[in-house]
């Protein structure tokens, strides 16, 4: 029989994130692997995502960009402006940080995240 799993939802600043994995019912994933959707959220113009500076312990992300730009940085210099469509593939080692923001230009006008 197939178990179906409910995500729980958290509020990170004006963006609703829904947790499928980890989850209490699927323990055998292991507690590193984590499925997140974020949105969809449409933000006025001069609002956006906002996610200050901070640190991954050795582990991996994958971003899928369903709607809108997400401008990602991280303390190795790199800068890069995620669009629909696109993947973004990071591995923090100990001591990166890295931070999750919107353009100037996206915050010029109405937009929408999907991730």
């Amino acid at each position: 029989m197939a178990l179906k799993l409910s995500a729980t939802e958290h509020d990170i600043g004006d963006l609703n994130v829904k947790r499928l994995l980890p989850h209490i019912k699927k323990r055998m994933v292991g507690p590193f692997i984590f499925f997140d959707h974020m949105g969809p959220t449409t933000f006025s113009q001069g609002e956006g995502i906002d996610v200050k500076p901070h640190p991954h312990i050795a582990l991996s992300t994958l971003t899928y960009l369903i709607e809108g730009r997400i401008l990602h940085r991280d303390s190795l210099g790199n800068n890069l402006e995620i669009a629909p469509g696109d993947v973004n593939w990071m591995t923090a080692g100990t001591g990166i940080t890295h931070s999750e923001r919107e353009s100037i230009e996206t915050r010029a006008s109405e937009h929408t995240i999907n991730v």
